[in-house]
């Protein structure tokens, strides 16, 4: 059965001109006559059975269903160019993947270390996107997805990367600036909003004693949290696996003990078994897991679990 859509050609004339109000400007941005964007959109409003446009003399302005049909083919003119401009970036030769992350696992953890999934595979080409909520992978536009264990997952084939375990940090500067011996309770703490009582918990599985746990600013992100400790402004409770080359290179210190508890599992995500994916999919799972296997003891992912 045959769509019933209009020519491109009208649907371009009739944004520009909505959008200037104007066929005469909307004719020069496009490169035509003004009478070839009348003719245009009276085939359109002729297809649609419906006037677009109020003509008042020589001045046109939109009609009410026009403003409305006006927005809906903005967005949709704006999605296929997108869509297009996506397609015309890939490469001619190679693949591409496109995979959903948690955002600061995607900034702190995963992007450093993509040369080297690129020095392997240098004709994959990967687009990550955040994602904070787990949400359905089958027709997202995703291939796969890095993301918390959550039951939303259900159906969907995991497997085991990597543990969140939190260990108070701040800059070294901010410590000398307290002075030797202060404890962490005189010190100010910083929170995460999506987890308000770590800092509670931590206080009770470390014995180490915190008048009132939830005092203190609150951040979205975890590296929001980093960013916070590094330019001095207190202790934030982050996971380890995050701060690696900040305390390494001093940047951060770590003078308390880490946490004991796991907060949350990371897990990459797959729409169907590995040996099933598609090859630059498989390939980047493949060499995904390797990097986690590869983690330190405290932050190892020993045991893949599907």
């Amino acid at each position: 059965m045959r769509r019933k859509i209009p020519s491109s050609s009208a649907l371009q004339a009739f944004e520009a001109a909505a959008r200037h109000g104007s066929f005469a400007r909307a004719a020069e941005e496009l490169a035509r006559t003004e009478g070839a964007i009348s003719r245009q959109i009276g085939r359109l409003e002729e297809f649609l059975g419906v006037a677009l446009f109020e003509r008042i003399g020589n001045r046109v302005r939109l009609a009410p269903n026009g403003t409305r049909y006006a927005a809906q083919v903005r967005e949709t003119l704006d999605r296929l160019e997108r869509d297009s401009l996506y397609l015309m970036g890939q490469p001619s030769e190679g693949a591409s993947i496109d995979i959903a992350a948690v955002p600061t696992f995607a900034t702190r953890w995963l992007i450093p270390r993509l040369k080297r999934f690129q020095a392997a595979h240098p004709n994959i080409t990967v687009h990550i996107a955040e994602r904070l909520e787990p949400f359905l992978l089958a027709g997202s536009g995703f291939d796969a997805a890095i993301h918390f264990e959550h039951p939303a997952w259900a159906g969907m084939h995991r497997h085991h990367l990597l543990e969140e375990v939190l260990v108070p940090v701040c800059s070294p500067a901010f410590l000398a600036d307290a002075g030797a011996g202060t404890s962490l309770d005189a010190l100010p703490r910083l929170h995460r909003r999506q987890n308000p009582d770590a800092w509670q918990v931590y206080a009770q599985e470390s014995g180490i004693v915190l008048t009132n746990p939830a005092v203190g600013p609150r951040y979205d992100l975890h590296s929001m949290l980093i960013e916070a400790a590094l330019a001095g402004l207190g202790v934030a409770l982050v996971p380890r696996l995050y701060i690696g080359a900040e305390l390494e290179q001093g940047r951060l210190v770590a003078p308390w003990p880490d946490g004991k508890a796991i907060t949350k599992d990371f897990c990459l995500v797959l729409p169907e078994p590995i040996e099933l994916c598609e090859t630059p999919l498989q390939a980047f799972a493949k060499w995904l897991l390797e990097e986690a296997r590869g983690m330190t003891p405290r932050g190892s992912a020993s045991a893949l679990r599907p």
